[in-house]
């Protein structure tokens, strides 16, 4: 099967980080990817790239594998529950799924944005440092710095940062998003994938995210599953569609 490619969107509606307008390197490729769940076939053979620094929007009616094949890249889809699966999963070129592939570092570089937002029971301060402390950074000085960057990369610092100190869960539901995205920025990803990121947030909130992605797409690849096909206009370069764990279709957005 030949593999649907997604070409660079024209620099005229939406350069790239590098700005010249040059095709992007394939982030992540998904090659005759097929997962099954016990008696539940959830992909079937889908072959498809994802550039650097774009936004691919995946959508699809409920069930048909839209949030599988995200959690395949860092490989959460198969906690819990064995699974069978054929195929590859590539990351920069490095197979996902060969032996010995440390799943720790793997999640560290593919972060990961939930439906609902799931702030730990912490502090906003020791939710952004949880990752870097889990990874080895122990020094205060550099946990006040990643707390901060972390949080003005999620549009949430100058809303927290006299409370940095006060517990994450008194914060409003579009807050705690935000933050769970600074979680996962704070390690320093190339990857953010997210789970249909504002389904539980009202209509401002959803906003704010959108704009988030915006900016995000700048630094990282964003893979964003949604049902919102409006949404996924707004916000991606490009949406594939699944329908019943087979890839249908990959359109490109050209912005004007």
């Amino acid at each position: 099967m030949s593999p649907a490619t997604v070409a660079a969107p024209k620099p005229k509606s939406r350069p790239t980080g590098g700005g010249n307008g040059a095709a992007a390197a394939t982030k992540i490729r998904f090659q005759d990817l097929a997962f099954t769940y016990p008696g539940r076939p959830a992909l079937r053979s889908v072959t498809l790239e994802i550039p650097e620094r774009r936004v691919m929007a995946i959508i699809g009616p409920s069930g048909c594998g839209k949030s599988t094949l995200i959690k395949s890249v860092n490989r959460i889809a198969e906690i819990g529950t064995p699974v069978t699966v054929t195929g590859k999963v590539l990351l920069d070129g490095e197979d996902l799924y060969a032996p010995g592939v440390d799943l720790v570092d793997l999640r560290r570089r593919v972060g990961m944005v939930f439906q609902r937002p799931n702030p730990f029971p912490k502090t906003i301060y020791e939710n952004v440092a949880f990752g870097p402390r889990l990874h080895g950074a122990t020094g205060r000085g550099a946990l006040d710095t990643v707390v901060e960057r972390s949080l003005k990369q999620a549009a949430l610092w100058d809303e927290v940062s006299d409370r940095l100190h006060t517990s994450a869960l008194e914060l409003s539901g579009g807050q705690q998003q935000r933050l769970c995205i600074a979680r996962v920025l704070a390690v320093d990803p190339e990857v953010v994938l997210m789970d249909e990121p504002c389904s539980a947030l009202d209509p401002i909130s959803t906003a704010r995210i959108e704009e988030l992605i915006e900016q995000l797409r700048e630094r990282y690849t964003v893979v964003i599953v949604t049902h919102n096909m409006q949404q996924a206009a707004r916000v991606s370069d490009a949406t594939a569609f699944l329908l019943d764990g087979n890839l249908v279709e990959v359109a490109e957005y050209v912005k004007r």
